[in-house]
């Protein structure tokens, strides 16, 4: 029971490198995806050769939980066919994947105003028992024993997600 895996939360994220046009046309492909409105990602550091400083937006997320993560991800997976590379897990049992144009994904049509933009997909597994790490009073961190492995969660993603995985 305390051994189930399941899937906490998904993390759709576009990154542009640049405020303007191309944030606004992400932020709006990610509300006509998800439903949700997104949040915007800003830099922390300064890299000049790409004119980028702290403060400035270049980019967007947002995050989904519960039965509607679950109902995406399966929509999502169709996109990329069903099929993940073993490159696409970590060794915390998280695994993320990019799907290159949004047209790709079932039920999506073609927004003029947006043009074509892809986007990255990342999804957090977790086991009961994780919530010991986020609650108010005594956080630990879960122990070595109760984590997810790289293995698990590929065999995961196999049984309950239908993915086919290749080497």
């Amino acid at each position: 029971m305390m051994r189930n895996i399941s899937v906490e939360k998904i993390t759709l994220n576009i990154g542009t490198g640049e405020p303007g046009a191309k944030l606004e046309k992400s932020k709006k492909l990610l509300k006509t995806i998800s439903g949700m409105k997104p949040i915007s990602t800003i830099t922390n550091k300064r890299i000049p050769t790409w004119k980028i400083r702290p403060g400035l937006e270049i980019g967007c997320k947002v995050t989904l939980r519960g039965q509607k993560a679950k109902d995406l991800l399966k929509r999502l997976l169709q996109s990329v066919k069903n099929h993940l590379e073993e490159r696409n897990f970590d060794d915390q049992g998280n695994f993320s994947f990019g799907v290159k144009e949004y047209l790709d994904v079932p039920g999506l049509k073609y927004d003029a105003e947006v043009g074509v933009i892809g986007f990255d997909v990342a999804v957090t597994l977790q086991r009961p028992g994780f919530r010991i790490k986020r609650r108010k009073l005594m956080k630990k961190q879960p122990p070595t024993r109760h984590k997810i492995s790289r293995e698990e969660a590929m065999e995961f993603a196999k049984k309950e997600l239908n993915i086919a995985i290749e080497e």
